[in-house]
């Protein structure tokens, strides 16, 4: 636990075996009530970490509200574990929906869209029975808070304005308090990793939803960023132009590969460049395999609205290509 300004503290809530290492969980005290920013994963030494450095500061739970940036387990996991009754559970709308509704049909659409866009299906029922946003969400039904834009919360001496930053999640929300200069930015900036921007199902086009939402904060007047994971940092324009030119390199990336062929998402998946600690794509484990299928498929959904990519249904499942192949 450390306090980072008056009364603002960050609580590293651990994330065993993730690459992601730990969730910065963010506590708030007022005079009346206090205000808990994500939570990690519903698992026992996620919570044991998050008690002891809610007891450091203080913070009685019987008096304290909660603020989710996203819906993803670890930043939501242990919000119904915590919440007393009567507690307020802040949440974007998109994502207070997916809460509420949440069923097993959920995943079973995940899987039948990642099957048909090539997932092998041995390798993805790994992938779905590790999957820490099955084994480690919140397990009970909440009764959650929807907030939008320029919504906000007072806490303390903080007044904290809403920016709804879809992307990483339909319903991703931040949080940027003018007067102080701070952004709490949950999964829209990370500094010394890239946030995982995935598609799951065919409806949406998620990265071209976060490279909007990169740049409708690019102007906020901005000292100190409060990240869901890693460091905290200062030099937010610099970060979200870095962001912005990866994502480039991915899509650049992806149409060296199509220029190769026909090929299908994991396929294209398996060749691109991934920074995670396994040698080669065959040693992933089976959910990283997933995020990163995630993640390809994002880019080839953007790609496919730029009128750059197009697919077909080639047998049971789809492929993708260019206008230019030596296939």
């Amino acid at each position: 636990m450390e306090e980072i300004l008056p009364s603002l503290y960050r609580i590293e809530v651990p994330l065993p075996g993730s690459p992601l290492k730990a969730t910065n969980s963010y506590v708030i005290k007022g005079t009346e009530r206090s205000l808990i920013i994500d939570t990690g994963w519903n698992r026992e030494d996620c919570m044991a970490a998050l008690d002891s450095g809610l007891k450091e500061c203080d913070v009685d739970l019987q008096q304290a509200d909660f603020f989710i940036t996203h819906m993803h387990a670890d930043h939501s996991g242990l919000v119904s574990t915590l919440a007393v009754e009567g507690a307020r559970i802040y949440f974007g709308r998109a994502d207070a929906e997916i809460m509420r509704f949440a069923t097993p049909e959920h995943w079973e659409k995940l899987v039948d869209f990642a099957r048909k866009c090539g997932f092998p299906g041995e390798e993805l029922e790994k992938a779905i029975r590790s999957h820490p946003g099955r084994r480690y969400s919140p397990n009970t039904s909440l009764n959650l808070c929807v907030l939008k834009d320029n919504d906000t919360i007072s806490i303390g001496d903080y007044l904290f304005e809403c920016i709804e930053t879809p992307g990483h999640t339909a319903g991703h929300i931040c949080l940027y308090e003018p007067s102080k200069k701070i952004f709490i930015c949950g999964d829209h900036i990370l500094v010394d990793i890239t946030p995982n921007i995935t598609l799951s199902f065919e409806e949406r086009n998620p990265l071209k939803e976060y490279l909007m939402s990169l740049d409708k904060v690019y102007d906020l007047d901005v000292e100190l960023v409060l990240p869901g994971h890693r460091s905290i940092f200062k030099n937010q324009k610099e970060r979200i132009r870095e962001l912005k030119q990866h994502h480039q390199t991915r899509l650049e990336e992806i149409i060296s590969i199509l220029v190769k062929g026909k090929q299908n998402a994991f396929q294209i998946a398996s060749q691109m460049t991934w920074d995670i600690g396994y040698k080669s794509w065959d040693l992933f484990p089976p959910a990283q395999k997933l995020f990163a299928f995630g993640e390809a498929m994002a880019h080839l959904k953007y790609l496919e609205e730029e009128g750059k990519v197009e697919k077909e249904i080639e047998g049971e499942g789809l492929v993708f290509f260019t206008g230019v192949s030596n296939a």
